[in-house]
């Protein structure tokens, strides 16, 4: 919800937990790229600990999209920071920069959102599963570099982070279906666990730290290998 001192706080510590998974999925894949450190995010524990924080992300985005009011502009700032990381690892590298990644995915999905709030749970459950049937037919459509927001992509394309709208939007509208299910009373379904308070404060400024954890790490392993 929009008012801080009025927030389900369970969404918030699953938000932290997801921040602490990213972080340290960041972390292995910078040690590994940057300083050859035998480590494999490309399957494995790593590789399910990104995707699982990444798949967390979006089911909260969903069913925070059930309690907000000003969802348009909430995804309208998401998205814009989105293209504030294409815009920088362009930059960065013109060959593998972000083109749509999970901000791009989790701003327009909310905007979309907003025109269909007023579904019931079920329908914006089998949409999301719809999602996943498109996400399946993308295989086999020919490459058009214009969709790559829907999951189409040319041959030999890389990115940093990439998550299309087919499928990956399929698990935001099953986060907002969970949400009109849930959180009808828009209050917590349980009591706040002890000791929640330090990683509920990472959830509540989620978008902040991930916007700024990865130079935060590169800098901090850079001054620790120069020591």
């Amino acid at each position: 919800m929009t008012d801080w001192n009025n927030r389900i706080w369970e969404i918030d510590f699953c938000r932290g937990i997801a921040i602490i998974l990213m972080v340290f999925f960041h972390l292995v894949v910078d040690l590994r790229d940057f300083y050859g450190y035998h480590l494999n995010y490309a399957s494995g524990f790593w590789y399910y600990a990104g995707k699982l924080s990444a798949i967390m992300f979006m089911l909260l985005a969903g069913i925070s999209s059930t309690l907000h009011r000003r969802r348009l502009r909430r995804g309208a700032v998401i998205l814009a920071w989105g293209m504030a990381l294409t815009a920088v690892t362009y930059l960065y590298d013109a060959a593998t920069y972000i083109r749509f990644g999970i901000l791009h995915l989790i701003g327009v999905s909310v905007i979309l959102y907003h025109f269909i709030d007023n579904q019931p749970p079920l329908r914006l459950a089998l949409l999301g599963v719809s999602c996943f049937i498109g996400g399946l037919l993308t295989l086999a459509a020919p490459p058009l570099p214009l969709l790559l927001p829907l999951g189409i992509r040319p041959e030999n394309f890389t990115s940093l982070d990439y998550y299309p709208l087919l499928p990956w939007s399929g698990f935001i509208l099953w986060g907002a279906a969970l949400g009109k299910i849930l959180y009808t009373e828009r209050r917590p379904l349980i009591a706040p666990l002890p000791g929640h308070a330090p990683i509920s404060a990472l959830g509540r400024h989620s978008l902040a730290i991930y916007l700024v954890h990865q130079p935060i790490l590169l800098l901090t392993l850079y001054i620790l290998h120069r020591l």
